[in-house]
């Protein structure tokens, strides 16, 4: 034994997942990175008997809204109102256990204006002039979502104020070549806009210091965006844009003004908490949760190309609010996920949706093959003949083996009351298997392909001693058989963040007692003894086609 325990952390723990933009629906390439990774998270806390907060909401004030649903020839509130429905339904399907999904409504729109002025009140925020990109023909202002150009650093394709590529700011007058994303044939030109900016230089040294002290809670990817940022002059962050979609700024120097949306994020999770607490049990006013007192430890998920706001502009605007709020410990990244190699495009009807999937897959299977794939690291690809391979080989011919291996022991027992011995030895191995999935499912080395994997292998490992003992009584080998049942038991509970159906039909069969959110507590596999237990096996078929639904 390593003698590193699973980690001793319990304070509670917010897990925010990314706020995604009602322009559509969700594909794979959505599910596959930030939204199954804090799921995962979310789901080892509560296993591990720790409070947790899992939430999110859409984030209806972005400019992509607008663009898409002009090209759509929809209103942008129509848009919104139909996307939440698709969004939901996605994450729903895959099994995203949000405790609260947040209403965009009044509330939220006053926990946002609360947050900005009270740093207009202290401030925070500078008047500036600036170049906007301007459409003669209509008479707007065309920022971030509606116009795409050149990034002006890596000089890909790129939208409005970030870029997706290298994740460096664009802001005002720096995209080269911009363009309509509404109509690539409207002609752009420049008008001046006087708009309210955070002067983010101003945080240079706290924003060095807070990065350098979690340097371990970032990805190599992010880590290098911050130092490239981090060695050039900060540029100013736009707060408010002369636009008609948004949330009204009410500022007196810019009136009609409209905050910049990617700014909204850090107070809509604060809404968005208090909304998930709710629904919890626990009633608190906005922000409240995120007090220091509070002792929350938050990590946030989220794709590389939203990690500049949520890296530099989002920090400082917590900083500008004194020691009010705790700050994010872990922002963890994902790089982008493709399908069969080619990047998902909705334009081009290269998608592939959860529910589409789970028309052909089990839930599990496709939730398995998702974290085994998850682009953490690098680009990675989604392969149907994959999946496949890997639920037929690794996943639901080797578990079924070993299921019907202690189903059958059982079974000719005969005797429900048996109770076999766990030796020092088996539950020796139970605490090597604790801290080898505690450093992939826990942070700084939270890694959702190790986890996945590692519940392949390990399922391996408990195939073949099954196999060994097949055919011998339980009563003629207690201790290897009861060695053997431990640990199988120790898998599905530190499987059961990703194999979410297979731990609840175990639960249902009596494999577990008592609370599926606390299967790893402390104590939970120290029994000198176990009774014997006949797993579920796993379908090849989806849940729809054994219902005898599509």
């Amino acid at each position: 034994m390593t003698g590193v325990l699973p980690k001793d952390d319990d304070r509670p723990v917010l897990v925010l997942g990314p706020n995604p933009t009602p322009n559509g629906g969700m594909h794979l390439g959505h599910i596959a990175g930030p939204y199954l990774a804090g799921d995962v998270y979310a789901r080892y806390q509560r296993a591990r008997g720790r409070n947790v907060i899992f939430t999110t909401e859409t984030d209806d004030s972005q400019t992509y809204v607008v663009a898409s649903a002009a090209r759509e020839g929809i209103t942008s509130e129509a848009l919104c109102k139909r996307s939440t429905v698709q969004i939901q339904e996605a994450l729903q399907a895959i099994g995203i256990s949000y405790d609260g999904f947040g209403p965009f409504d009044s509330m939220y729109k006053a926990t946002v204006l609360q947050y900005f002025k009270a740093l207009h009140d202290a401030g925070v925020f500078k008047v500036k002039t600036v170049r906007l990109p301007y459409l003669e023909r209509t008479g707007e202002f065309m920022v971030e979502g509606l116009i795409e150009g050149d990034c002006p650093v890596c000089l890909s394709s790129s939208r409005g104020g970030l870029c997706e590529t290298c994740c460096h700011p664009n802001n005002f007058d720096q995209l080269l070549n911009p363009h309509s994303t509404i109509n690539p044939d409207d002609k752009l030109t420049y008008r001046e806009a006087t708009i309210m900016v955070l002067p983010l230089e101003e945080y240079r040294d706290r924003l060095t210091k807070y990065h350098e002290s979690l340097a371990t809670h970032r990805r190599p990817h992010v880590r290098q965006m911050i130092a490239e940022l981090l060695a050039r002059p900060l540029q100013d962050v736009p707060i408010t844009f002369p636009l008609n979609w948004g949330i009204d700024a009410q500022f007196p120097e810019v009136p009609g003004q409209v905050l910049n949306a990617w700014l909204e994020l850090i107070p809509a999770g604060m809404f968005t908490t208090s909304y998930a607490a709710s629904k919890l049990g626990r009633d608190t006013v906005p922000g409240e949760l995120w007090r220091k007192a509070e002792n929350l430890r938050i990590v946030h998920f989220l794709g590389f190309d939203n990690a500049y706001y949520f890296c530099l502009p989002h920090i400082a605007m917590l900083m500008a609010h004194g020691d009010k709020y705790v700050w994010p410990e872990s922002i963890i990244n994902n790089e982008f996920y493709e399908l069969e190699s080619s990047k998902f495009s909705t334009s081009k009807r290269h998608v592939l949706t959860p529910q589409e999937l789970l028309k052909e897959v089990p839930r599990d299977v496709a939730r398995l093959y998702l974290a085994l794939t998850a682009p953490e690291y690098q680009r990675s690809t989604f392969s149907r003949a994959g999946l496949d391979k890997m639920a037929e080989d690794r996943l639901i011919g080797p578990w079924n083996q070993l299921a019907g291996t202690l189903a059958k022991a059982v079974a000719n027992a005969g005797d429900d009351s048996i109770r076999l011995p766990v030796t020092p030895g088996g539950r020796g191995r139970i605490v090597l298997m604790l801290e080898r999935f505690d450093l992939f499912y826990e942070m700084p080395t939270f890694n959702l392909n190790r986890a996945a994997d590692t519940v392949l292998t390990q399922l391996d490992r408990l195939r073949g001693r099954a196999a060994a003992l097949d055919g011998i009584g339980l009563d003629e080998q207690p201790e290897a058989w009861g060695d053997l049942f431990a640990e199988v038991k120790a898998l599905l509970a530190l499987a059961s963040p990703l194999l979410i159906d297979l731990v609840t039909a175990a639960e249902e069969a009596g494999v577990f007692d008592g609370n599926l959110n606390a299967l790893l507590a402390k104590g939970a596999f120290e029994a000198a003894d176990i009774k014997p237990f006949a797993p579920p096996l796993l379908s090849a078929e989806p849940a729809g086609a054994l219902a005898g639904g599509g």
